[in-house]
């Protein structure tokens, strides 16, 4: 998808649920494993969260919003 021409300038946030159990996959396995380092050009943000909790979210949604305000 991020390949797509239409989607050239979208910015992408991507939460990492789940961060309170013990085998949760730390955020810089789960970049490398999406392989988010190879998108030099384009804007993006990996989250690490707990939705239970709450924690996490507002933090994301807040890089995404200020991300969005300068577009």
């Amino acid at each position: 998808l991020l390949l797509e021409d239409e989607l050239r300038e979208a910015v992408l946030l991507v939460f990492a649920n789940k961060q309170d159990l013990p085998n949760a996959m730390a955020v810089s396995d789960l970049t490398d494993k999406l392989g988010l380092q190879s998108l030099r050009s384009r804007v993006w943000h990996v989250q690490a969260t707990c939705a239970t909790q709450g924690t996490g979210l507002y933090e994301g949604l807040d890089w995404l919003s200020n991300e969005l305000s300068k577009q």
